[in-house]
């Protein structure tokens, strides 16, 4: 059976992303970071490594930093609502770096 119409480059484009994209932890949290943490947040803080489950955020600054700590046992809880087994022992920690997302 022949189509009339070519299909989208959109969906290719998407089910090769999914399978391309890395697995892991740190992975993870970066595709869901925006959604979790609000776009607002997520202009001044990335995730950038982890290490035994430890997420280290980098902070535009200092101020950043503090404020993200205090608001880390909230945004750990959506994270692990939304990663699943994955993230059961996930902890975040917020760092000032010289360059978080630009």
């Amino acid at each position: 059976m022949r189509r009339l119409a070519p299909r989208p480059l959109r969906l290719a484009l998407e089910r090769s992303a999914a399978r391309a994209a890395p697995a892991g932890l740190l992975a993870g949290v970066q595709a869901v970071w925006p959604e979790v943490a609000g776009v607002a947040v997520a202009e001044e803080a990335e995730p950038v490594s982890e290490r035994d489950g430890v997420i280290t955020v980098a902070c535009r600054s200092a101020v950043w930093a503090q404020e993200l700590e205090l608001l880390g046992g909230d945004l750990e809880k959506r994270l692990r609502a939304r990663l699943g087994d994955p993230a059961d022992n996930l902890e975040l920690r917020f760092r000032t770096a010289s360059r978080a997302r630009s």
